[in-house]
């Protein structure tokens, strides 16, 4: 957003980082918070510590000590930023899809060996192995409306062990290492916790191939539809004996299956056939699916707890999953979600935490220029003074060779199409 355009937003921008005050003891650090936050909103090329405090007339200094060793609690701002999201999905239209959670993760290229949780591993940024890290996050859809309610940095083995780096890092030792699954179990309690509930949650095959993950949700009565991996077990009845899910389910029972048409939000509608199967994991009654896109002849393998409900609702649940895509496409590009810097943990934990916190907000007032304004909007869109971060870097200034304002950290290319189903 340009600085005319966050002037434009009036008093709500003002309202929102309102809510917030409380997690901050001194005026002072609230109003760090607040030039913070708008700078992740402005126009700048990279949105980290020295260019938004350069922006605004604030000492790098002091804005670094407010990311990295200032009183306050990012928990305690998550909180709020989930009590904020619960009222506005409760003021939302109702959707036939419902409410619906999205489990997934996202990275970021880092070179050296000092920023907490760096280290040769996966990155989807990049599609191959190569040095950065990984964070990772649970989104929610309902209708139009998407945002991401969380972060939490992915702490590989090789950092638990050694708590000496880990100390250097600002890691503190109540951090370890914890499977992705068990993060995103946390991130879901959490959003639970503070009143946010899904009639549906979704992940990839990375996730949905984690058999503790799934046993736990059943266990929470949450229904969920996971893609997972075509070599999953699974059981024709309950102790019997385990095969694998592209055994039970073949392409060619997608071929001879019945046909749904998913729309795409920039390209023709996609073709489907969708064959499904009872079946048993963990001792539990699932729905194995088996999809095949007429057009590529892309397979997918999709396996539910929610067996009584349609086909077509399990579908449509599942495709929701490309809206985290977009949102993390959106998170990097205009709220600044990985230009964090530097090697201490609590300043990178706040960083991407504030950003969640400001694309909330984003996420919001798009419904307003939607036409589907909840009745919790505060004026967004109503003129009023407010101060923007100023002299706000032009881009037409030699300041884009400088270091600082250097993107050090590439945006992943974008997503591949995704879509969601129509009736």
């Amino acid at each position: 957003m340009t600085e005319q355009e966050i002037v434009g937003v009036g008093p709500a921008f003002a309202r929102y980082l309102g809510r917030y005050r409380d997690v901050f003891r001194q005026d002072r650090t609230a109003a760090h918070f607040d030039t913070y936050c708008r700078g992740l909103l402005s126009d700048l090329p990279r949105k980290s510590i020295e260019p938004i405090a350069l922006a605004s007339g604030t000492t790098v200094r002091t804005l670094q000590l407010f990311v990295t060793t200032s009183v306050w609690s990012y928990d305690e701002a998550r909180t709020r930023l989930h009590r904020f999201v619960a009222d506005t999905l409760a003021d939302l239209p109702t959707d036939p899809v419902g409410t619906v959670g999205v489990i997934d993760e996202t990275s970021s290229r880092k070179w050296g060996d000092h920023t907490p949780g760096v280290q040769r591993q996966y990155l989807g940024c990049v599609g191959k192995v190569d040095n950065g890290i990984v964070t990772v996050h649970v989104g929610v859809t309902h209708g139009t409306f998407r945002t991401l309610l969380d972060a939490d940095l992915f702490l590989p083995e090789s950092w638990d062990v050694d708590r000496a780096r880990c100390q250097a890092a600002g890691i503190p030792d109540t951090v370890r290492h914890h499977p992705k699954w068990r993060l995103a179990l946390d991130q879901l309690l959490r959003a639970n916790t503070n009143g946010i509930t899904f009639d549906g949650l979704t992940f990839d095959e990375g996730y949905g191939a984690a058999v503790p993950l799934l046993t736990v949700l059943g266990v929470m009565g949450q229904r969920f539809v996971g893609e997972i991996p075509t070599h999953f077990a699974v059981r024709d009845a309950a102790g019997g004996p385990s095969r694998r899910a592209d055994e039970r389910l073949t392409g060619g029972h997608a071929e001879r299956g019945r046909v749904y048409r998913l729309t795409r939000q920039t390209t023709r509608p996609s073709v489907w056939r969708v064959a499904t199967a009872i079946v048993w994991v963990a001792d539990r009654k699932h729905t194995l699916m088996v999809a095949r896109n007429d057009a590529t002849g892309e397979i997918k393998y999709f396996l539910t707890n929610a067996t009584a409900e349609p086909v077509a609702r399990i579908l449509a649940v599942a495709f929701r999953r490309w809206t985290v895509e977009h949102l993390f496409r959106v998170a990097k590009q205009e709220v600044g979600l990985m230009h964090d810097e530097g090697r201490d943990y609590t300043g990178l934990m706040r960083h991407r935490t504030l950003a969640v916190v400001v694309l909330g907000f984003v996420a919001a007032h798009t419904e307003r220029l939607r036409g589907e304004k909840p009745r919790r909007d505060d004026g967004a869109g109503v003129p009023g003074a407010q101060r923007p971060v100023r002299d706000p870097v032009p881009a037409a200034t030699g300041n884009r060779g400088h270091p600082t304002y250097q993107r050090r950290n590439s945006i992943p290319p974008a997503a591949k199409q995704a879509s969601h189903p129509i009736s």
